[in-house]
């Protein structure tokens, strides 16, 4: 009887080390880790999921992101959860979750725009979630298709009641011509962000390069040297 007593109160004096507000301010400089918690705080404020932004300053900082660069990263993934939102809650009655808005985010740093986020949300099968579509129309315009081709081939999918596992397969089916291009990526890709549907997955900030600042190019990865 008096270990189940004292369980909630172990359970409760353990909730301030995996705070993640506590540790934003452990790892971030005061000023900024008060604006950053102050976005944070106005997304869960407006139904945005606020976890996934906690997430993503702490594995920015846990990379040794510069702090500004956390700060400007965490405002500009905020405004892009709320351009999604409302594109989702315009086409379909149901509100969206909290993974779907994260992916759409994801989606618009790619270059999709909300319009094509309604649409989608308007035409595929009721009830289904659109967290994992909208992660790979991201995945495909980010490897080289137009964001409306993109929006094609995932709807066309939807409409015959691929599993989510069949969609996350897309990218990689993508012919070469097509992963070499440029599809209509925007011209600051702003590459804060990783390439999975998760929250809290990401790379460095937008003038933060990736993998030591070197290009990958998934078309070449088999190729052979060059002859000398």
């Amino acid at each position: 009887m008096f270990a189940l007593a004292l369980a909630p109160q172990l359970s409760d004096a353990q909730v301030p080390a995996s705070d993640p507000s506590a540790r934003l301010r452990a790892v971030l400089p005061a000023q900024v880790a008060e604006r950053v918690l102050a976005r944070i705080a106005e997304a869960r404020a407006h139904q945005l999921p606020a976890e996934a932004l906690e997430n993503r300053a702490l594995k920015f900082a846990a990379k040794g992101v510069d702090p500004v660069n956390i700060e400007r990263s965490v405002n500009e993934q905020a405004s892009r959860m709320e351009v999604a939102k409302a594109a989702i809650s315009s086409a379909r009655a149901s509100a969206p979750a909290g993974d779907e808005i994260d992916a759409g985010a994801e989606a618009i740093r790619k270059g999709v725009d909300g319009q094509s986020i309604s649409f989608l949300a308007k035409n595929a099968p009721s009830g289904r979630s659109l967290a994992v579509p909208l992660f790979v129309i991201g995945s495909l315009t980010d490897r080289g298709l137009s964001s409306d081709d993109a929006l094609k081939r995932v709807l066309a999918r939807l409409k015959a009641r691929a599993s989510d596992t069949d969609l996350e397969s897309m990218p990689g089916d993508l012919p070469a011509q097509a992963s070499n291009g440029q599809g209509n990526r925007p011209a600051s890709t702003g590459r804060d962000f990783g390439q999975s549907h998760k929250p809290a997955t990401a790379g460095p900030p937008a003038g933060v390069p990736g993998n030591a600042g070197k290009k990958s190019n998934p078309g070449q990865s088999h190729r052979p040297p060059p002859k000398a």
